[in-house]
């Protein structure tokens, strides 16, 4: 098993999925939905109907890989609206895992310096 550190890119698909897909049926997602391929350090994240489980699909060079994460009393924050596909860092996807609802935080509003002497 490889560490999230280890993959350039993380692809949400924003809408739930059935968890009863395995490899080859998230694959055909990745594929055919998504339009993406699958030959690269990338992580496809997968969510459930009911917000409470994960899969994450990726390709280690001699096969499909499969990660799967079940909540037993709370649910994934996920994005609601916008893109199809939504783009992470693997860290942010460390953060997703943890409980962290990255899609809330936001930066301080800009502020447009004015001379005041």
């Amino acid at each position: 098993m490889r560490g999230l550190s280890e993959f350039n890119t993380v692809y949400l698909h924003r809408d739930p999925v059935d968890m009863r897909r395995s490899i080859d049926g998230l694959s055909a997602i990745v594929r055919n939905s998504m339009e993406l391929t699958l030959d690269s350090p990338t992580l496809f994240v997968f969510l459930g109907r009911m917000k409470d489980r994960v899969k994450i699909l990726y390709w280690d060079r001699t096969g499909y890989a499969l990660w799967y994460k079940r909540l037993e009393k709370s649910s994934f924050p996920w994005p609601h609206k916008g893109e199809q596909i939504v783009s992470l860092t693997p860290q942010m996807l460390g953060w997703l895992l943890d409980g962290i609802d990255i899609f809330k935080i936001r930066p301080h509003n800009s502020v447009k310096l004015e001379q005041s002497w």
